[in-house]
This record gives C-alpha cells, structure tokens and sequence, in this order.
C-alpha cells in the first residue's frame, strides 16, 4: 500500500479537495471553499495546510464566526445543497460564535462543515488560552456545544481516525435524509501530528444527488387516499428545491389539477403566475391558502416540516376529517401528525405518483375556488403596496419596489423580524428558486450574512437582502466582507425605530411596548443610527431615500453599482399585511392587566381549533 505522510490538518484538507460531485453534468468542487478567522488554534495547522492548497481551494477572511458560518449556509440554500462550505474558527468564543449558525443549518437542514480548534490531547499546558474548564469531565470542551445542533460530530484525537470520520461526515451530509451540518473538532497538537496516510484516501470522488425511491405498499396506500380526494391539496416545502423537482411540481399539479400552497421554504418552486400556484400558507401566509387549507380532505406535503408557521400552530386544517401524506427523505418528517408516510425523494416520487394515479384529476369546481380565492390575494397585495406620498412608507410598499421591477435571475432574500410575512406575500416570484427566507430558526443576522454566501453561490444574479434596521444592528460585518471579494449586493434597510414585530406582538398580546422600539426603552441617550454613513465605512456605496418614488430610483442606481448598494428607508412601526392565521404563543394567565388577560382568552379560544390527540 502507498502512503503519504502528512500533519492530520493537510490530510483533511487534502481530502476536502478530493472530492467533487456532478451538478448538471458537469464535475465540481464539493467543497469549493473555506470561510475562516484565524486564531492560535487553527492558523497554525490547518492555515499553513489551507494556504498550501490555495491553488485548489478558497479561502475567505470572515469578520466574525458567526456570520461567515451564516455565509456558508446562505450558500448550500442557494447551491440547493449540491455543495459544501467549509467554516472554520479557534477555540474557545470562537468556536462557540458558530454554534448559532451550525443551529440555522441544522434546523434547515442545510450542509455545512464545521471545523474549530480544540486544547491539547495531552494536557500538558491546561489550562491553555480560551480553555473552558470542567470540573468533572476534562474531556469536555467548549466544541462539545456543537453536539445537539449538528447531524455528525467528531473530535480528532489521533490522525489515522480522519480515515474513517471524514467520509462519514460527507456521507452524513449528502445523505438528504440526514442532511445538515457536521463538525470536526481539531486539538491543536493532533493538528500538527505527522500520520504515512494511504494514497488511495486522496483518490478523486466524484458524488451524485441520492434520489430514494418510495416503499410499494406505502405508496399504494397514498395513491389510495389520492384517488379518494375531492379538495386535495399540495403543502410544498423546502424539500421540492432541494430535490430538483419545480419542474415535476408543476406537472403534477397540473396534470392534476390541484392547487399547491407554498411554505416559506418552498416559496417560489411555482411562478406566481402558475394557474395553481394559490399562495403562501400559514402564519405568514396568505387568506386564500389557508382558507384552502380549511376544506382541504387530503393534503400532500411535500419536502416540509410541517412547522407550526406552515400549519397556524396545527389550527388551519378545520376539516377533521382531513388526512395527511408525508412525502419526504426523512421518516421522522413523514409521518408527523399521523400522516401516511412516503419515505422518499420527492421529484422521484411525483413521477411514480402521476404513472399511478393515471389520468386522475381533481373537480375542476375545486380549482375555480383556488383560483378566485388567489384573485382576492393579489388583489390585496396590489392594494397595500400601492404608493401612498401621504404616509410613512410601509414594508408592503417596499417590497413592492422590488415585486414591480423584479428582473429575470434576481433572488431576493431575508429572515427574521417583519420581512418573512411581508415578502412570504409581497414577492410574487416571476422565476423558479428566486426566495431565500431564513425562517427555520429565524435567525436575525442572516440577511446580511446569507446574502454574501448566495453572491458567491450565484455570481451571475442580483442578490437583494431586505434587513430591518434590528437585524442590522446585530450583525452587519458581511457588507465590508462583500465588498472585499467583489460578491456585490443590492440591501434595503428599513430602519422603524427598533424590533417592531416584536413589538406588536407584544402589545397585540395585551403587553405595553417595552423594551423593542428603541423609543421605549429606558436609555439615557436617544440616538438612533445612521445606517447609509455606517454602511460606507465599510466600502459599499449607500443613500438614504424618503419615499417610495425616490426608493425606485435608488434601485435602479443599485443594480448599476458595481459593488454592494445599500439603501435605507425610514418605514412604518404599525403597518402590516394581514391575512394569515393563528399562532400559540405564551400569555399570562394570571396578570394585574385587563388586556393581558383579554388575549389570553383569545388565545384559549383559538387552542380549540387545533387538531389535537395524534
């Protein structure tokens, strides 16, 4: 047997660029590159192997571990998970800074591998610099965090155990019934540790997309049910992109005629114009989706999660007689709430379906409602984001900015704060895999963040990041990162004085605003930012605009920029779309506000429609 010898971090990395996978026919990089701050736990090692390898491999300086991790799960959204970034910190606050974005990619089921330093297997100099002590167990460290938010974990104590962990955690992560993130924990002296590697574990692999095919009885039992539908009903979720299947979706849909209500995952794998396209469904959905969801007999939720967004906390499917089929990769999503599970892929699966079902179609009666309920859906939308010179700007108002003058290849995206309900509406997608909602984990932070790592996914497309002035705050670091590589982004701030959502969540709960809204917190100074002159201390062009009118121009000015663009715009604390459904959340029962008590009432009244006793 051949053999190399090599330290374990040029062994990995050795590795990493060995593999490769076929995306349209086409050979490319599995892993085409790392986003890495350097610290005494990873520069040493793994910097020198990475700088060895920069000929075959990428590597970005990030700002801060967190938003370069978030950068890399932007990417796998925009990659469909066809491929991988690398994001790697230090040990210690390092480390723990990427804990956040291993939770988005674990919760959205997205790869990405993650590689932090570790103290020293010997022990010797403990404690080291960012060593987090245990009283009673010296084997734990501060990595052992990753553990319940990562599908693979691993920490390299000898060099020769790479041999085994690393396939597994690709494995892991090209498996789409397993997919997520994995993490490899990297002690500092085994990092520098020599190992005679067998040649062949750097032999070229080239992957390809596992499409599982569905067990015969379970999906004759769906096929069953099917045939049986009078208001059928597609439910359809991440699952459908990350498979391929837009085209099948629409196909199937069309050949039989049942209308298909999008997650926030699943948004834009129709067109906006498709004839069954019947809109965004749930909490931040849409009336004409979730009043199909109410007389729906049998729903077929593709790729989904069935997250309580997407289901009105289980209280939008009023038909109790309404039965569930779960077509996904994962069991463990397939059979929630009683549904007949189909464990498989769902382009696959839609194919095998429709072969069955043969010329079997829904009352055209059935999808005439879908259709004039839609109508009054767009109808609403046109209205809300209509100009108004009268008012503060709103979120509907903006985002219609980018609906009306949307181009082929944009790709709008955003997460947490008000933007998911208004764009979940407002962005009516004129092409297929043009959305990008972090709403799995809701993780404020993302738009900034996420859009970087879809420029480098996407080179070719326009990337618009909407970002509320909250999120901004949090973590913007990503804009000076997008401006160094050249990955050029089109943002919107909108800037309404602090967390508003939360703030009408809060006083809709009967609460009084506290705390959310910059004005009603107790600070000494009122300040309030200004995000343009922010945004242009870190290289990117930016203006500030006072109206819709001024804001259209502003985005044709950005699309001609030749780097990030940011344009800020002061907009409504109190206007929203409306139109979605029920949410449980936590009030009081107890409290000396009438108001409180009031909406815990109404919250009690609402329980009752759930469907409950699975």
């Amino acid at each position: 047997m051949k053999t190399i010898r090599l330290t374990t971090a040029q062994a990995l990395v050795k590795f990493l660029v060995a593999q490769r996978i076929l995306i349209n026919g086409r050979e490319e990089q599995l892993f085409p590159g790392v986003l890495a701050i350097f610290g005494h736990g990873n520069v040493t090692s793994l910097g020198v192997a990475l700088d060895e390898n920069r000929k075959y491999i990428k590597t970005y300086r990030g700002q801060n571990e967190q938003g370069m991790a978030l950068a890399a799960v932007g990417f796998a959204k925009a990659r469909r998970r066809q491929q991988i970034m690398v994001a790697s910190s230090s040990i210690g606050p390092g480390a723990l800074n990427m804990v956040t974005s291993a939770g988005v990619a674990f919760v959205d089921r997205l790869p990405v591998l993650f590689l932090a330093g570790d103290t020293f297997v010997h022990r010797i100099p403990d404690p080291v610099l960012q060593q987090s002590e245990n009283f009673a167990d010296p084997s734990v460290t501060v990595n052992d965090a990753f553990k319940p938010v990562v599908r693979y974990w691993d920490r390299i104590v000898a060099p020769e155990q790479l041999l085994q962990s690393l396939p597994h955690a690709v494995s892991t992560m090209l498996d789409p019934a397993t997919c997520g993130p994995a993490f490899i924990g990297l002690p500092q002296d085994v990092q520098a540790e020599s190992f005679d590697f067998p040649e062949a574990f750097f032999e070229k692999v080239v992957h390809t997309l596992i499409r599982p095919r569905a067990d015969t009885n379970e999906l004759d039992s769906a096929i069953e049910v099917l045939k049986k539908a009078k208001q059928p009903l597609i439910i359809c979720g991440g699952g459908v992109h990350y498979s391929l299947a837009e085209k099948e979706l629409g196909d199937f849909a069309t050949k039989h005629n049942i209308p298909v209500v999008e997650t926030v995952a699943g948004k834009a794998s129709l067109m906006a114009s498709h004839p069954l396209n019947s809109g965004p469904v749930g909490v931040t959905g849409c009336e004409a989706a979730n009043n199909l969801a109410a007389k729906a007999d049998v729903v077929l939720a593709l790729g989904t999660r069935l997250q309580d967004f997407t289901t009105g906390s289980w209280t939008i499917f009023s038909n109790e007689q309404t039965k569930f089929i779960g077509v996904n990769t994962a069991r463990f999503d397939a059979v929630k709430h009683r549904s007949l599970p189909v464990v498989a892929d769902v382009r696959v699966t839609l194919g095998e379906m429709s072969s069955r079902l043969e010329n079997w179609r829904a009352p055209d009666s059935w999808s005439k409602t879908a259709q004039s309920e839609v109508a009054k859906y767009h109808l609403y939308i046109d209205g809300i984001a209509k100009k108004d010179s009268n008012k503060l700007a709103t979120y509907a108002q903006v985002v219609g900015v980018a609906d009306r003058l949307a181009q082929p290849g944009d790709y709008v995206l955003t997460a947490a704060g008000g933007f998911p309900g208004e764009l979940n509406n407002g962005w009516r997608a004129k092409s297929q895999g043009s959305f990008d909602c972090e709403y799995g984990f809701s993780c404020m932070g993302y738009e900034l963040s996420g859009a970087w790592g879809a420029k480098m996914a996407m080179p070719n497309r326009e990337v618009i990041s909407f970002v509320g002035d909250g999120s901004y705050m949090m973590m913007n670091s990503d804009i000076y990162s997008s401006v160094l590589y050249g990955h050029k982004l089109i943002v919107i701030v909108c800037d309404n004085g602090g967390y508003a959502v939360i703030n009408r969540l809060q006083v809709n709960q009967g609460g009084v605003p506290f705390n959310n809204q910059i004005a009603d917190c107790d600070v000494q100074n009122l300040v309030y930012v200004d995000f343009a002159k922010h945004a242009e201390s870190m290289g990117a062009i930016a203006e500030t605009v006072k109206s819709i009118d001024e804001l259209e121009s502003a985005y044709a000015r950005a699309r001609k920029s030749d780097r990030t663009h940011v344009i800020v715009i002061k907009t409504s604390s109190n206007d929203w779309t409306e139109g979605g459904s029920f949410w449980e959340v936590g009030v009081p029962t107890t409290s000396h506000r009438q108001e409180v008590l009031k909406a815990g009432e109404v919250m009690r009244e609402g329980k009752k429609k759930q469907r409950i006793g699975w």
